[in-house]
């Protein structure tokens, strides 16, 4: 089965790049099989990683941002993946 986690951010107005660079030195104790970063207007940041899990398997994430890098709590989802028709 394969499991994809997203995180979503968004920065405090013009530290976008900063939270940019915050997520991208980020390390998972351990690499998932793929992962990706993107990013969006209002300073919004996205990470999506894949893993080969079992839906509800525990998976490591990445932390909060410090403290007034962000607007609010960080959002996260989980997701499982399905065959395509």
């Amino acid at each position: 089965m394969s499991v994809a986690l997203m995180w979503e951010a968004r920065a405090v107005d013009g530290r976008g790049e900063e939270l940019l660079a915050w997520v991208r030195a980020q390390v998972l104790e351990r690499e998932p099989v793929r992962r990706e970063t993107l990013r969006a207007p209002q300073d919004r940041v996205l990470v999506i990683t894949w893993w080969d899990a079992e839906y509800d398997a525990r998976l490591p994430e990445l932390p909060e941002p410090p403290a007034g890098l962000v607007t609010r709590a960080v959002h996260r989802w989980r997701f499982e993946a399905l065959a395509e028709n």
